[in-house]
């Protein structure tokens, strides 16, 4: 049930234009080599990231903005919580902290303010507040897919 709720959610989010979809690609390599200067000057990364997860965390951020780039081009509610979901019990197995997404998504956020245009940003910016909003409940999603894939064994 939670799931069809997350998509009913996701729906509501607008496509974005073409012409900010493009700015996005055109910049994208840009916000990722941001994202990931700015995730490396955090003292508390190995809390977030885990012991040996520096580089998993670099391929998660090239990963988030192709996968964003796609879902600004072609927005597709099912998609983005597929992926989301999958994401969250990726890391979460991988030993990421929970909060690593909230640091994470306000780092988008705060890059995006920067390096995008206003109208950029404005039409990218739902995305990362729904994101941010849901949060507590993929965490809860991905501990519960997790917790019960355990106790199978």
């Amino acid at each position: 049930m939670e799931r069809n709720n997350l998509i009913l959610s996701a729906q509501k989010l607008m496509q974005v234009s073409e012409q900010f979809a493009q700015e996005y690609s055109l910049k994208k390599d840009l916000l990722v080599d941001e994202m990931n200067k700015k995730m490396m000057a955090r003292a508390d990364l190995n809390d977030l990231v885990g012991a040996n997860n520096i580089e998993m965390m670099k391929d998660n951020n090239a990963n988030h903005a192709r996968f964003m780039e796609s879902i600004f081009y072609q927005h597709s509610a099912e998609v983005l919580v597929h992926t989301v979901l999958w994401v969250f019990r990726a890391y979460l197995s991988r030993n990421f902290n929970s909060t690593y997404w909230a640091a994470l998504l306000n780092g988008w956020i705060e890059i995006y303010k920067i390096e995008l245009t206003a109208d950029c940003f404005n039409a990218v910016y739902p995305y990362y507040n729904w994101m941010q909003i849901k949060i507590p409940i993929f965490v809860k999603m991905a501990e519960e897919k997790l917790n019960s894939q355990n106790s199978l064994h």
